[in-house]
């Protein structure tokens, strides 16, 4: 009996020895390392289109400065109308940017305005105007954006800008309607030559980012712009009349745009960020 348990004992001894003997003799177990997180940079261009969505806070119509007169703007609106922008940029790295762009941001119809009253000596009088004109300008802005980190493939991303518009005034007709009492009723029509002022303009921007290729990025894109003022030329009546040199101002231009985007990354470098394992 005490055979049988020596033989038991000693079989149990050799089958336990003979996987540690075996685990001896396979090589190391090598630890394995996270995949490398990398940041990037370089040089990008840029191409933009979209939607202007634009305002004006009031006009300064020269000529009732001669004049002790009260009047109020009425119904000052712009059209929608299209923008097409190209930029150079640099990515600093994964999350900071920065680009130059230049745009042109289309004719856009106005439409508006004004009532008044006013006293030139002994005549008083009240009337209207309806004013018509299309104002186009060029832009150029120094623009900075943050890139606020990636979920399932989508960037959001905030930035801001500064610059200047070059703003022009084309077509500006004023027809109109006066009565006062040395001559009593009338009505008359008046022309603006084409005008451009440069005014300084900035920006804050919004938007979201989705990476096609390692070098193609698309953009949908918010932009609240101030465009500064815009001005038309010399005010001169249709029969040739013209007093004083009377142009009116376009204060307070700005416009709620909406852009699609896309970026092509030239040469991109790559650089480890960390690595974690």
């Amino acid at each position: 009996m005490g055979t049988a348990k020596s033989v038991l004992l000693a079989g149990a001894m050799t089958l336990l020895a003979y996987p540690a003997a075996n685990a001896a003799d396979l090589p190391p177990i090598m630890p394995v390392k996270a995949p490398a997180v990398y940041d990037y940079s370089g040089w990008y261009l840029r191409g933009d289109i979209g939607m202007t969505n634009q305002r004006v806070g009031s006009l300064h119509v020269a000529q009732y400065d001669v004049v002790t007169s009260q009047f109020d703007h009425r119904d000052n609106t712009f059209d929608s109308a299209p923008l097409f922008g190209v930029g150079v940029g640099y990515q600093l790295n994964s999350w900071l940017r920065f680009d130059v762009t230049g745009e042109y941001r289309g004719k856009s119809s106005f439409r508006g305005g004004d009532t008044y009253t006013y006293a030139d000596g002994a005549n008083t009088g009240s009337g209207f105007n309806n004013f018509t004109a299309e104002k186009s300008e060029w832009t150029v802005l120094a623009n900075a954006y943050i890139d606020l980190g990636t979920w399932y493939g989508i960037t959001p991303f905030i930035g801001a800008g500064v610059g200047a518009s070059r703003n022009t005034i084309h077509n500006f007709k004023d027809v109109g309607y006066n009565n006062d009492n040395l001559n009593g009723t009338n009505t008359s029509s008046a022309y603006g030559a084409d005008a451009s002022k440069w005014s300084l303009a900035w920006a804050a921007h919004a938007g979201l980012a989705y990476q096609v290729t390692p070098g193609l990025t698309m953009e949908l894109a918010y932009r609240y712009i101030d465009l500064g003022k815009a001005e038309t030329g010399d005010i001169i009546g249709f029969d040739g009349s013209n007093a004083t040199y009377n142009p009116v101002e376009f204060r307070d231009i700005t416009s709620h745009d909406v852009k699609f985007g896309l970026r092509w990354m030239l040469a991109p470098e790559y650089s480890p960020l960390m690595r974690k394992g």
